[in-house]
């Protein structure tokens, strides 16, 4: 019988230097999955690649030469030794092959618990692999499961409500005080990393953008270009925070910028209306003692770093919400896996019982020389009756499972009784019986 079996590494068990040599762009995975058809014991294959893993989800014969045969294909790609990269790589089977994608599709195992995007990755990945027409009875329903239980996870928890870096804290502060922030003055100290994440959450609201640097020049007017806004330079900042609403502060300057002394002469002269500062650097842009000034609000890295840990707690009860959906799906998934294994398991078992039995009958029959055709007639079914008896108790057990072992305990009666591996057609025909191949191409939308 196929099994399933996930293999790759993810921000969790490799290094980003791994993990970049290890990405596959779109015309990579197209070339991947050929080579990937290219091994016997590998029948269905979808390919998952994002900035944080790389991960490959087959169906295969035996498990252990395809396990080494990706694990030198991976090797290959990122251009370093097997034994290396093996301490880095994660391979499950079966079950949990597929919990940890339904995990992968609800968030949680992403670098940012309940992040969104994941959802849509794991969509893409497998719509390319239905294209490409390398998926198959096990990966269809697996992939489907599972964007269907990351769906449900979003549904039900809060687990991507609340914003855990500092950046998009810092914006959701904004918004909150200040309400719509259309037509609102935003000044953005800084044209490093923060700076352009602080601006990728703003550009939207509808507010003037301006970008004030004190050097790379070329930087800021990137990022005015890119996100629409103005660019000024440092000495020119007090100025504009005459009739600025907000001033983000985000450099990596090792001195105060802005000092609660110089602001009150800045706000002496403006006509009104509060002046909100968010101060991300650490060491600190703007002096503590600004915070006195009227008219003034200030929130530093220590204030984000207070929303963040509340956000985080309700994270993880959230987070722990979503394990329980989880494994109520693959729940399921474990029932159903277990079903397509049941009747050709069945199948085999008697087959198997005939054929010994019809041996045994034969390996005898020149010991019945008086015997009448009629009598060997009755040898004959009476071994037949024999075995039907004998395997009508285990048969009924067997169709009766219906919990999370099933797998496992088919497994173990394919061994204890020598069964060949059933055939791959058996599988088909137990997904088709089940009326969901025609739900295949039915996927649900990423919320």
């Amino acid at each position: 019988m196929s099994e399933l079996l996930a293999i790759g590494v993810s921000h969790k068990t490799a290094p980003v230097e791994i993990r970049e040599r290890l990405a596959l762009s779109d015309a990579r995975v197209k070339e991947f999955i050929r080579d990937l058809h290219g091994v016997a014991e590998i029948h269905e294959a979808v390919v998952l690649s994002t900035c944080n893993r790389t991960e490959l989800y087959l169906v295969v014969g035996d498990p252990l030469e395809a396990e080494t045969a990706v694990l030198g294909m991976l090797a290959r790609q990122a251009a370093i030794g097997a034994t290396e990269l093996a301490g880095a790589i994660y391979a499950m089977r079966n079950c949990d092959a597929a919990r940890h994608l339904y995990r992968v599709s609800a968030g949680l195992e992403s670098m940012v618990v309940g992040e969104a995007e994941i959802q849509g990755q794991v969509k893409r990945a497998y719509e390319a692999a239905l294209e490409r027409e390398t998926t198959g009875p096990l990966t269809n329903h697996l992939f489907k499961a599972a964007l269907a239980t990351g769906k449900r996870v979003r549904t039900e928890t809060a687990i991507g409500e609340r914003q855990l870096s500092l950046a998009s804290v810092g914006v959701s502060l904004v918004r909150s005080e200040l309400g719509d922030l259309a037509s609102r003055r935003v000044l953005i100290v800084g044209s490093g990393e923060m700076g352009e994440l602080v601006a990728r959450s703003l550009a939207d609201s509808g507010c003037s953008l301006t970008f004030v640097s004190s050097r790379k020049q070329s930087r800021a007017a990137a990022l005015a270009e890119r996100f629409g806004g103005g660019r000024i330079m440092i000495d020119e900042l007090p100025e504009a925070m005459v009739t600025a609403d907000v001033v983000v502060a985000a450099t990596a300057s090792p001195h105060v910028l802005i000092e609660a002394r110089a602001l009150e002469q800045i706000v002496a002269e403006r006509s009104g209306g509060r002046l909100l500062l968010l101060d991300l650097a650490v060491p600190r842009d703007i002096d503590s003692a600004c915070r006195a000034i009227d008219g003034v609000t200030l929130f530093d890295v220590d204030d984000l770093q207070a929303v963040i840990a509340g956000n985080r707690r309700v994270r993880q009860s959230e987070a722990d919400k979503a394990v329980g959906i989880v494994e109520e799906e693959i729940q399921s998934f474990a029932t159903w896996l277990g079903s397509l294994e049941v009747l050709p398991t069945v199948a085999a078992l008697r087959q198997h019982a005939e054929a010994i039995a019809a041996g045994v009958v034969s390996e005898n029959s020149g010991r019945w020389e008086s015997a009448s055709e009629a009598d060997l007639e009755r040898v004959e079914a009476l071994a037949r009756a024999i075995v039907t008896r004998l395997l009508h108790t285990p048969t009924l057990k067997m169709k009766e499972l219906v919990d999370d072992r099933v797998h496992a305990r088919m497994a173990l009666v394919r061994e204890l009784f020598g069964l060949e591996s059933s055939d791959e057609r058996a599988l088909g025909d137990a997904v088709a019986d089940a009326g969901d191949l025609a739900e295949i191409r039915r996927l649900p939308e990423p919320s």
